[in-house]
């Protein structure tokens, strides 16, 4: 039997994706509702003297495009964008029109590019070696809001943004080398950083995204960890940037498949000491990296961030919260799940884009195969099996994987370390949105100690 949803229905699943749909990536009007050390009382909460949280920058009528404006803006700390032309795309989006994001994204992208190569060709290679930086970072902010993940604008920008990075690695004399992992019959793209003040051997920090950002955009993490006589592995994994764009290669929850040949690459890198590697992951990558740890003993380092336990769990809890009706028929009729779902997607973008892309990085065809393939995603089986000292990181106004990093702490029977952020050091946002030098201070201060 099916489900009938009226236009009422359609308006409450909206607001309650607006208050915070724990399924997508980092929405500020989420995280205002998480936990907070400074929480106002439910009596005060609505109060209209009440003022605004930094993060919600009331620039964009869709919350989870807001939350990636921010994520954009704050390329800023390491020179992958500028404010101006951040905020005069986001002025160019227009509500309603599912292809206006990626459109004036790749605009703005197009026209730094092109500014590039001006001082490229009058070998001004510093200025073109910055605007293609951020023209790479502009394409891949196209991408991460696009409504057809199967178009074939989707490749060409994937290969302009790749193009236009390995440009500005070569004028701004970035020590990154591109490189291809083996890994099952063919090859996953990465970039390899040798830090500069490295003599002999030095420990390797592996760092990977999660289920929207490309590993290029973790240029901040990259840029400490150099500085810190760190080498550094980043590499566009199954269901991540190229991989799966071009290679057609989706997400797996087994992700020690993945890590594993990672390592082995990494291994056979002249001055990398192989007692002393790292393992990070950032947003969905904190649900994937205890499971290759659990696994992958070459590891001496793990950092989850948001640390999960279990990241279907966290998916269902949120489907639960905001769709009960649809959520019962999913084991018994999935067809019926499909077809409601399917009226969600034609009436709000929000959904609509959230399940195409998410259907397209986990290689499924309807939203049900998406939810049961979500299900394996769940590391309690194995996490005792972890033996590395693990750093589980935290922030107080995580919006989607909320109490997962508690979870996944205590069930750790490893050395462990739990870091929280909070509303007084501003890293309160899922992965630390906005606040990288807080980030980077206290992640790697904590690094030094140990690696």
């Amino acid at each position: 039997m099916g489900i009938t949803l009226d236009r009422r229905s359609l308006i409450q699943a909206s607001l309650g994706l607006t208050g915070g749909l724990a399924l997508l990536r980092g929405a500020p009007a989420a995280a205002a509702g998480g936990p907070s050390t400074t929480s106002p009382s439910p009596s005060s909460s609505s109060s209209i003297d009440e003022p605004r949280p930094w993060w919600e920058l009331g620039l964009m009528a869709d919350p989870i495009m807001e939350s990636q404006l921010l994520h954009f803006l704050a390329g800023t700390y390491s020179a992958q964008s500028d404010i101006s032309e951040v905020l005069d795309t986001a002025a160019r989006i227009v509500a309603g029109d599912d292809w206006s994001w990626p459109n004036e994204w790749v605009s703005t992208a197009d026209r730094i590019r092109a500014m590039g190569d001006v001082s490229q060709s009058r070998r001004h290679s510093i200025s073109a070696g910055n605007a293609y930086l951020r023209a790479a970072n502009y394409y891949r902010a196209a991408l991460i809001h696009h409504p057809e993940p199967t178009h074939p604008s989707v490749v060409a920008t994937g290969r302009k943004a790749v193009d236009a990075y390995n440009k500005a690695l070569h004028l701004l004399k970035i020590p990154g080398t591109p490189v291809r992992i083996p890994y099952e019959g063919t090859t996953l793209p990465g970039y390899f950083f040798r830090a500069p003040s490295a003599r002999s051997i030095a420990p390797l920090l592996i760092f990977q995204q999660g289920r929207d950002a490309w590993p290029e955009e973790s240029k901040y993490v990259i840029d400490a960890a150099l500085a810190r006589g760190y080498h550094c592995l980043i590499v566009h994994a199954p269901g991540q940037g190229m991989a799966i764009r071009e290679q057609g290669l989706p997400f797996r929850h087994d992700w020690e498949q993945v890590i594993r040949p990672v390592v082995d690459f990494a291994l056979c890198i002249a001055g990398v000491d192989s007692r002393r590697i790292a393992l990070l992951g950032w947003s969905m990558g904190g649900a994937l990296v205890p499971r290759a740890a659990a696994f992958e003993r070459r590891i001496k380092i793990l950092i989850p961030n948001p640390g999960v336990l279990n990241w279907g769990q966290s998916s269902f809890e949120q489907f639960n919260m905001y769709f009960p009706e649809l959520m019962q028929l999913l084991d018994s009729n999935p067809q019926a799940f499909d077809a409601a779902m399917a009226q969600l997607m034609e009436q709000v973008f929000l959904y609509r884009w959230y399940m195409k892309d998410s259907m397209s990085k986990h290689g499924v065809s309807t939203p049900s195969a998406l939810l049961f393939e979500l299900r394996r995603f769940n590391n309690e089986p194995i996490v005792h099996r972890i033996r590395c000292r693990t750093l589980v990181m935290d922030g107080t106004a995580e919006a989607f994987s909320q109490g997962q990093a508690r979870l996944l702490f205590d069930a750790l029977e490893c050395p462990k370390d739990y870091m929280l952020f909070t509303t007084q050091d501003t890293g309160l946002l899922h992965c630390q949105e906005g606040a990288q030098a807080v980030a980077n201070h206290r992640m790697f201060d904590w690094l030094d100690e140990y690696l």
